[in-house]
């Protein structure tokens, strides 16, 4: 027995510490092509990203056959190659997991899920071409003018948009509001039915039930929807007491006869296409008229104001913060106010072409306030953009979805305060004044209060879609319950099946998740709480 014994541990091949060393070695190995794999894939994706990047932009700043046809052949390339790289990704099944550094595994758990590209070629096809169909209907719709209806030239940006900011007239704001919906989400209601089917095929074949299941996936919460739910039950009560107060100033304004005391506001009342935003009816909703105006669009108006000076106004804005100034691509590709002679997505949006260099906007600025801070706040991506660049290109992305839109929007709070407006000219002076102040918190929560129940409601409608829980034959009708239910607001006309105003907002037609700006309104306040804590 002792002599047994003193064989086999006399065998230093076989020692404890000879078995660890090797097992050590092994691990370190496994690190190592795990990273070498990683970097290589990162390298030759990242072209990929940048090509198909480039004609997404070109057919988005250029509506034409042409950039359609070359959007539709980049897309189903850059699909390929994000197959390809699942594909090897899927052989590390296995051995990934026992990685013991958290930044290779993160990377494997994230490219373990492929998206859109998991479908057939043919389907793949069919799904790129319904979204660009879609967005070509929304970004190309006209309607007719009120009192000229041989006249159909007027666009959602700036004509529609301008007329429902300014204009007080009833019909006209009901005409606007009606002839947008029959101009774009009416047409968009059939491609949207086979849009809903292949989204679910591909959501399956990542291993998720349907495609609302794979949206929230990136959030890594198991409870995230239960969360949400009883987030919105905490601030329902504020949106309660301000939904009340303004429906009274729209009665004082339109008669009882169209604005009930107690029912839902008609939709095209408040200055907002969607009913999103309603700053714009601060005029009508001002609790002290007397005092200074913290609108600072007639004083950008007179003062000569440009997009382009609002861009450079921006810029300076983030430099004071010490963050980086925009690259020379930026200035010289961007797009930041509408060309003539040319159809475009004029939806506000900023762009990463993945190389690390090339970042862009594309906007249609007109010269107002509100669009002052969609400019900041489009920068505030840029500037997201710039800080992560040197990261692979699987973390070229917010914390969450939601983070990404709030920090624009935390720096879009800072800019529109009256320090900060008077600090750059656009304010004459500023008072220790109760009333002016309760002004300027009345104007803050009709844009960012009134948005919270519109924010929640869009992924909750499309989630009951995809899900099956709201049938087709009952699409717009859930639409307006759920409108009805969380914002309190109603339709100026009747609706039917034959309508389909969900498709009247770009996120629909455009597929772009809209939970995340429910989610960066929340945060965009701690952040700020959390900053003042730190300093």
């Amino acid at each position: 027995w002792f002599c047994f014994v003193y064989g086999v541990t006399a065998n230093p091949q076989e020692s404890p510490a000879h078995l660890a060393g090797q097992a050590r070695a092994e691990s370190e190995q496994l690190e190592e092509d795990a990273r070498n794999f990683l970097n290589e894939l990162d390298a030759r994706g990242s072209q990929e990203c940048t090509e198909a990047t480039m004609s997404n932009w070109k057919y988005a700043s250029d509506i034409t056959e042409e950039h359609r046809e070359e959007k539709a052949a980049a897309q189903l390339k850059y699909a390929a190659w994000e197959k390809e790289a699942w594909g090897r990704v899927r052989k590390w099944n296995g051995k990934w997991e026992t990685l013991s550094d958290p930044f290779l595994r993160r990377q494997f758990k994230f490219m373990s899920v492929l998206g859109t590209a998991a479908l057939p070629k043919q389907d793949l096809e069919k799904y790129n071409n319904l979204v660009t169909e879609m967005s070509t209907i929304y970004s190309t719709a006209k309607v007719c003018q009120y009192k000229d209806p041989k006249s159909c030239k007027l666009e959602l940006e700036p004509d529609l948009t301008r007329i429902l900011r300014t204009s007080r007239d009833y019909g006209e704001l009901e005409h606007v509001w009606k002839m947008w919906r029959y101009s774009s989400g009416r047409r968009i209601r059939d491609h949207y039915k086979l849009f809903v089917r292949l989204a679910n095929k591909a959501a399956k074949l990542n291993g998720f039930d349907n495609m609302g299941e794979m949206w929230v996936y990136p959030y890594e919460s198991e409870t995230f929807r239960a969360d949400l739910a009883e987030l919105w039950e905490q601030l329902k009560p504020l949106y309660q007491q301000l939904h009340a107060y303004v429906r009274r100033k729209l009665r004082e304004k339109y008669g009882e006869r169209r604005i009930s005391r107690r029912g839902p506001i008609p939709a095209h009342l408040m200055g907002n296409m969607w009913s999103q935003d309603w700053s714009e009816v601060n005029d009508l909703a001002v609790p002290f008229p007397g005092k200074a105006s913290i609108d600072v669009t007639p004083q950008m108006v007179s003062m000569g104001y440009t997009p382009r000076r609002m861009f450079e106004l921006s810029e300076e804005f983030f430099a004071s913060l010490n963050l980086t100034r925009m690259p020379s691509e930026f200035w010289e590709h961007s797009i930041i106010e509408k060309p003539q002679g040319r159809d475009l997505v004029c939806h506000a949006s900023a762009w990463d072409f993945c190389n690390g260099k090339d970042f862009r906007i594309k906007q249609c600025t007109d010269v107002t306030m509100s669009d002052l801070l969609t400019v900041h706040h489009e920068m505030g991506h840029i500037e997201y953009y710039l800080q992560y660049k040197h990261l692979p290109g699987v973390f070229r992305s917010g914390a969450n979805p939601g983070f990404h839109e709030a920090v624009g929007d935390v720096l879009a709070l800072s800019v529109a305060t009256p320090k900060h407006l008077q600090k750059i000219g656009l304010l004459q002076e500023v008072h220790d004044d109760q009333e002016e102040d309760i002004n300027f918190l009345l104007k803050m929560a009709l844009e960012k209060i009134t948005f919270l129940p519109f924010g929640y409601l869009m992924d909750l409608w499309r989630w009951d879609v995809f899900s099956g829980k709201t049938h087709e034959d009952n699409w717009n009708c859930a639409w307006w319950d759920l409108r009805f239910k969380l914002q309190g607001i109603k339709p100026p006309v009747q609706r039917s099946e034959y309508d389909f105003d969900p498709g009247a907002k770009y996120h629909i037609p455009a597929n772009v998740p809209y939970i995340r700006y429910f989610v960066s309104f929340v945060v965009q306040f701690q952040f700020p709480q959390a900053l003042c804590m730190k300093a």
